[in-house]
């Protein structure tokens, strides 16, 4: 039974270098592991328990730690880059009501929980769906 765990984890490590992100190692780990199993017991139920466990532990234990490691970094993408930024209202915004804001040259719709006139410079709080939640900037 050995020999068809340590086929599984050269499959499974032929697959880990074909990817750039780690994807089956932790299983591999685990098919490692079942191998060792296979020098205690016959049981081919038992060495797929010890291959299921170790598997989640690895990932468990691991997956934090390279998170830390690696220090993901939050890239806005085109929604929520406006988060924060100013833009002037093409299209006036009533209480509670969708009107038009001007930020990078799109115009996107908004709303306010306070009148603005066209023209007046507004700042980007949150995003609903593609709406824009925004309020009056002040002035400087």
């Amino acid at each position: 039974m050995a020999i068809w765990w340590f086929l599984a984890f050269l499959f499974l490590l032929i697959i880990e270098l074909a990817t750039v992100n780690l994807v089956t190692i932790w299983f591999a780990i685990g098919t490692l592991a079942a191998i060792v199993a296979t020098f205690f017991t016959e049981s081919w139920m038992i060495q797929s328990i010890v291959f299921i466990v170790v598997s989640v532990i690895a990932l468990l234990v691991t997956k934090p730690l390279i998170k830390a490691f690696k220090g993901f970094e939050t890239v806005p993408t085109n929604l929520d880059r406006v988060i924060g930024k100013s833009g002037e209202v093409t299209k006036k915004i009533e209480k509670n009501k969708y009107g038009e804001v001007k930020i990078f040259g799109n115009v996107w719709t908004a709303t306010s929980k306070k009148p603005i006139d066209v023209g007046e410079k507004v700042k980007v709080l949150d995003i609903d769906g593609v709406k824009l939640i925004v309020e009056k900037e002040e002035e400087k």
